[in-house]
């Protein structure tokens, strides 16, 4: 992606701060780096721990691809933190469906400069207690389809044991590994030509979905659960923070060990 003069040189000052922290804070592993594709496209990665974008932001970055996150809009009035999202081309997310529309067309715009945008399907950090991936939101499967836009899976583990979901400080020793491997893109060739109504998404972001959870299963060296983790039937909030049965309101949630 042809970014501008800012935005390239407000990426040169981030990475030259986060990328020494993530070299210190654990070791890491990369895995089919070679599957991203040359255009722009979607990465669809799972969400166990609040250091997954640094974790594959520092992946992509690597690889010579500016990440573009769908981030909280709430996060652009943070001073400090704001400006530097913007001069970066994050994209706000709002949950009103205008502001969902205007998200999704500047993520647009970024893969058609040959951009990736990073969409965490989940749209937070998964309630599963095992920390396997949970029911996606449609917004990944939406872009995809109404654009065309490959949709790459990728899938980490170990993050979470430098800083366990919810957690308020970070665990460095022993030194922790991070593993991070990216999967073939998705085919959604069944969909083509098909209505993008409920059921046509649903069922593509099941298919994203399989995918990510497969090379988590793989990473792990563990069998996924046999039904995704829905929320709504859990009674769960799907976003923020939520709190395990048998904690008290405002605990920290279940840490993985």
């Amino acid at each position: 992606m042809k970014e501008s003069a800012k935005s390239r040189a407000t990426f040169v000052f981030i990475a030259g701060i986060v990328r020494p922290l993530l070299n210190l804070m654990m070791a890491k592993t990369w895995e089919g780096t070679e599957r991203l594709p040359a255009s722009g496209f979607i990465a669809a990665p799972n969400h166990c721990t609040e250091i997954d974008p640094l974790v594959v932001g520092h992946m992509l970055y690597n690889q010579k691809r500016a990440p573009h996150f769908l981030a909280k809009a709430a996060l652009f009035k943070v001073p400090g933190l704001g400006p530097l999202l913007r001069a970066t081309k994050q994209v706000p997310v709002e949950r009103s469906t205008a502001g969902a529309n205007r998200s999704l067309q500047v993520a647009q715009e970024i893969v058609a400069e040959g951009g990736a945008i990073i969409i965490y399907p989940e749209g937070t950090l998964t309630r599963d207690p095992d920390l396997w991936p949970m029911k996606g939101h449609t917004g990944a499967a939406r872009l995809a389809l109404e654009g065309g836009i490959p949709v790459v899976p990728i899938a980490h583990w170990g993050a979470h044991e430098v800083f366990p979901r919810y957690g308020k400080r970070f665990h460095l020793f022993p030194r922790k590994r991070s593993r991070v491997v990216v999967g073939d893109p998705v085919d959604l060739s069944a969909f083509s030509g098909r209505p993008l109504d409920k059921a046509t998404l649903t069922e593509a972001t099941d298919v994203i979905m399989d995918a990510i959870t497969a090379l988590l299963a793989g990473l792990r060296g563990e069998q996924p659960p046999a039904e995704r983790w829905d929320p709504a039937k859990q009674q769960q909030a799907k976003h923020g923070r939520f709190v395990e049965r048998g904690q008290q309101p405002g605990g920290a949630g279940t840490e993985a060990q």
